[in-house]
């Protein structure tokens, strides 16, 4: 009987050891919206699940899907996820609304879209001095590509007042409504870029893909897709955070040292909209947009502050504290390669 007893004591012992074991081990659970997961722009969150980074590092990371960059950030806020693969321009806009969001790892410093005009009136359309009377596509009201349609806009003489911004997302909603002529034009990414040029039914008209485009249009370099996160969820979620952030610095040292080819083989066969060689192409020209070591450039929060005070009254004459839109201190402490 005793023996019987102490088995059944030994058996409850290594089930509850196993359970504390389990529980001690089990990965950290994290949930990311990113704006629109099939956009090159946007490479370094799925790539970084399909390279097994977030699990290294002992984090259980389901990331959403929110085509829209302002929907995305609404759910942040709203406390439904804890980060936002997105534009850094949102911690700025949401700061002027009495919020605080931060970037912590800055995956460009271009915002790699383009703004396309229709085929048919791009003898018409030389310039955003042409965009008067013009109805031009982006992905939802208050996205980043809005922003950016707005400030061409105003920055070549045309009040937005003048100008039809129209929700249309990206990628096959985004053709289908330069196909049906519900848009004139509209700022959109890669692989979307591609298809329409490569189809004859789009021309590139503004190009924000590589830094020197960037500065001549926007007069500096635009620091656009990263990590965002609330920073009062940063601040108590530090050691979490550290994940994160090594495992997305890890990723973008591996866009930096692998060619295009090897970084489409990684991922689903999906994301080349059916032509893996356009995909191919087009991800082989915008990885100059990529930071390889996730640190924000210093000149480029000012110059998203300058383009986006050029059009949002929220934002003329309110002082914005830069340096709380975005943070090093995750990116310095990345362990080296």
């Amino acid at each position: 009987m005793k023996l019987k007893h102490s088995a059944l004591r030994i058996a409850l012992g290594a089930l509850v050891m196993g359970t504390l074991s389990h529980s001690a081990f089990a990965n950290e659970k994290i949930t990311l919206m990113v704006g629109g997961m099939e956009k090159q722009i946007y490479l370094p969150a799925k790539l970084t699940e399909q390279l097994g980074y977030f699990k290294e590092e002992g984090l259980d990371v389901e990331l959403l899907n929110e085509p829209a960059g302002v929907d995305a950030e609404n759910e942040l806020i709203a406390g439904a996820v804890q980060g936002v693969v997105g534009f850094y321009d949102h911690t700025i806009d949401i700061q002027a609304k009495g919020k605080f969001l931060e970037s912590v790892v800055q995956f460009s410093h271009t915002p790699g879209e383009v703004e396309l005009i229709s085929s048919k009136i791009a003898d018409k359309v030389k310039s955003p001095a042409d965009f008067r009377g013009k109805t031009l596509g982006v992905t939802g009201l208050g996205s980043s590509t809005n922003f950016l349609t707005q400030y061409l806009a105003v920055s070549h003489g045309v009040p937005i007042s003048e100008v039809t911004s129209l929700p249309v997302g990206a990628g096959n909603t985004f053709i289908a409504a330069i196909k049906q002529g519900k848009i004139d034009g509209g700022m959109t990414t890669e692989p979307t870029i591609s298809r329409l040029v490569k189809t004859g039914d789009a021309k590139v008209l503004v190009d924000l893909r590589s830094p020197e485009s960037t500065k001549k249009w926007l007069g500096g370099l635009y620091p656009a897709a990263s990590l965002y996160m609330q920073t009062s969820w940063v601040n108590t979620h530090k050691a979490t955070v550290q994940k994160l952030t090594n495992a997305f610095v890890k990723t973008l040292r591996y866009i930096s040292t692998h060619s295009a080819e090897e970084l489409t083989a990684k991922m689903p066969a999906d994301y080349y909209a059916g032509d893996r060689e356009m995909y191919v192409k087009a991800l082989a020209a915008g990885k100059v947009s990529f930071i390889p070591d996730g640190r924000m450039p210093e000149s480029g929060p000012p110059t998203v502050l300058k383009v986006l005070s050029a059009f949002d009254k929220g934002l003329q004459g309110r002082k914005i504290d830069l340096s709380k839109t975005y943070t090093t201190e995750f990116v310095s402490a990345v362990p080296a390669k």
